[in-house]
């Protein structure tokens, strides 16, 4: 790869050189993509392909990485979800294709789980009712139960959803396997988003008929959903690119990209990049052991995945701002280091280190000196009301593009 294609890009178009510690999300362009994927990316671009036998190459690559009969690549996982719901409802009746998402008399509820029920960014339940699904609660957001999933299911059931995610309520909810157990017992399909996780095989294996990636996260590919699942039901979301799914089509650049990461996953030195995660949150540890209202505990996945983060826990008194005013403050500036700090109303954000550039946790680190230090030299305590954050947020969106 020459040097003009591994130079930086972002100062010629005028944006922020940001620091990802937040991990694998969309808003920051989820991942670094991996050497390969951009090869084929660049060899596709400037070649004609038939895509339908593309997009057959990438159901081979999909499933001998994931045990599964069939793939299928679309734009997001969030549009897979909108695919399979859509598959589970029309099956392969091209005329219904065309319909949606008016279901018409076809069978369109959809269940999942109220503690389910979260945002990636957009709400999950508007994924399901884009592609003419009725969204159809299980349980309560803290309590699901199998007798409530078992009584939620009728004759218009088409489908099931169930998401694996760190946003989802971590307590009380049913266990795949039963989830999926019910569901066969009454010929209900199980479609989990499973977007942002590591594990190619485990879910399949617990019962679900189509699982869904994120082909941009850990996998290191361009941006794109990944499908993967019973061969008949992944024709039937192919067959979507003939309705719904023609505006959530993937290019020729992203299928090659996905299975060149594909293959790429295959060969990953895993030990040795946890190896270097591993550096980089020691480092951070050390670095902040012993500041005033600070406290830096390595954790580990919420869902299991191979990865730690550090939890960095805020004293306001002590360390004179809140967890979130940090995470603003580490935002700002030449060196912006963007930090996950999606519960920062409870005192505390998260350092991932997954996607690091080389020797970008020594910048990291002085960044956390620096803003911490600023903060001990604050008169008062920089603590901007919880309610007024979250307005100025939303104020931010709504100025775009300006």
């Amino acid at each position: 790869m020459n040097d003009e294609m591994t130079q930086d890009i972002r100062a010629q178009l005028g944006l922020r050189p940001v620091i990802n510690v937040s991990g694998t999300m969309t808003s920051l362009g989820a991942s670094i993509v991996v050497p390969e994927a951009v090869d084929a990316v660049t060899r596709i671009l400037t070649q004609f392909v038939e895509m339908g036998d593309l997009h057959r190459r990438a159901s081979t690559a999909i499933a001998e990485l994931t045990g599964a009969e069939a793939g299928f690549v679309t734009a997001s996982c969030s549009a897979a979800i909108s695919l399979a719901v859509a598959a589970a409802i029309t099956g392969h009746n091209l005329w219904a294709i065309e319909q949606l998402p008016d279901a018409g008399s076809l069978k369109n509820e959809v269940l999942i789980q109220t503690g389910h029920m979260v945002s990636y960014g957009a709400p999950v339940d508007q994924a399901i009712r884009l592609a003419g699904g009725k969204v159809v609660p299980v349980g309560q957001a803290t309590s699901a139960h199998a007798y409530q999933l078992e009584g939620a299911i009728t004759e218009r059931t088409a489908a099931a959803v169930y998401v694996v995610s760190h946003h989802v309520v971590d307590y009380a909810q049913i266990p795949l396997k039963t989830f999926a157990e019910i569901c066969h017992a009454r010929g209900v399909k199980v479609i989990v988003d499973a977007a942002s996780e590591y594990d190619l095989r485990k879910f399949l294996a617990e019962g679900a008929d189509v699982v869904l990636y994120s082909g941009h996260k850990f996998l290191g590919g361009p941006t794109s959903g990944i499908c993967a699942g019973e061969k008949d039901f992944i024709r039937n979301i192919y067959l979507q690119n003939r309705g719904i799914g023609r505006g959530m089509k993937v290019g020729k650049e992203g299928i090659a990209g996905v299975i060149a990461a594909l293959e790429a996953w295959k060969t990953r030195d895993h030990a040795g990049i946890r190896a270097r995660e591993r550096k980089a949150l020691d480092l951070w540890q050390e670095t902040l052991s012993g500041r005033p209202g600070v406290t830096a505990t390595i954790v580990p996945d919420p869902t299991d995945n191979p990865l730690d983060r550090l939890k960095l826990a805020i004293d306001p008194e002590e360390a004179r701002i809140t967890a979130w005013d940090f995470a603003a403050a580490m935002a700002r500036g030449d060196r912006p280091v963007i930090v996950r700090d999606h519960e920062a109303e409870h005192g505390y954000v998260f350092l991932d280190p997954c996607n690091l550039h080389p020797d970008q946790e020594f910048i990291v680190a002085e960044r956390l000196v620096e803003e911490l230090e600023r903060a001990q030299r604050s008169n008062e305590v920089i603590a901007t009301p919880l309610a007024e954050h979250w307005l100025a947020q939303e104020a931010a969106i709504l100025k775009w593009p300006d």
